[in-house]
């Protein structure tokens, strides 16, 4: 028997599900479902390394993003126009995009995860998309079992556009944090 709850929502004309059940892994153990959402400890470092911007704005790589790191449905004429979301705005375009994290790793990540590990991931998602985390070699090491390898395996993943940044040094120092907890 699968446990399921719906949430639809709409934000800046993107609609979304978010869908909750608890399934079974791999493994045969089942999943809870505070471990298919990310928790608090990773919300915490997705809002503290992401920031919330009202106004739309590039990120260091030329992205144009809004609110909570998003970029899915902003344009460079949104930079350019200014355009400005609520905060509510923004917390419900960030609930649509950890959907999208979630379900990355959900998807490619084939052992059982901690929550704390989850969550971690999910950040991680967040921030590099879910087509890197399957290309990743991190994925090809954790889901071979080696857990302990997921840190340094973060920690490759600080550079944009050939640069090394310092607030993703810092972040993937805390997800690796999170991730041993």
């Amino acid at each position: 028997m699968h446990i399921m709850r719906t949430h639809e929502i709409v934000i800046d004309g993107l609609a979304g599900v978010w869908k909750e059940t608890a399934i079974p892994t791999n493994s045969g153990r089942r999943v809870e479902e505070d471990s298919r959402h990310i928790n608090d400890a990773g919300l915490a470092i997705i809002k503290v390394f992401e920031g919330f911007s009202p106004l739309a704005y590039y990120d260091p790589v030329g992205v144009p993003t809004i609110g909570y790191g998003h970029t899915r449905t902003v344009k460079k004429s949104d930079v350019t126009h200014g355009r400005k979301i609520t905060m509510e705005d923004g917390e419900g375009l960030l609930f649509l995009d950890l959907a999208s994290a979630e379900a990355a790793v959900m998807k490619y990540i084939e052992v059982p995860l901690t929550p704390n590990q989850f969550s971690a991931l999910v950040s991680f998602t967040f921030n590099v998309g879910g087509g890197a985390l399957k290309r990743s070699t991190l994925r090809r090491k954790l889901n071979g079992g080696d857990y302990s390898s997921v840190p340094a395996e973060l920690n490759r993943w600080v550079y944009a556009k050939k640069k090394r940044l310092r607030g993703l040094v810092r972040r993937r120092k805390a997800e690796g944090v999170l991730f041993k907890k």
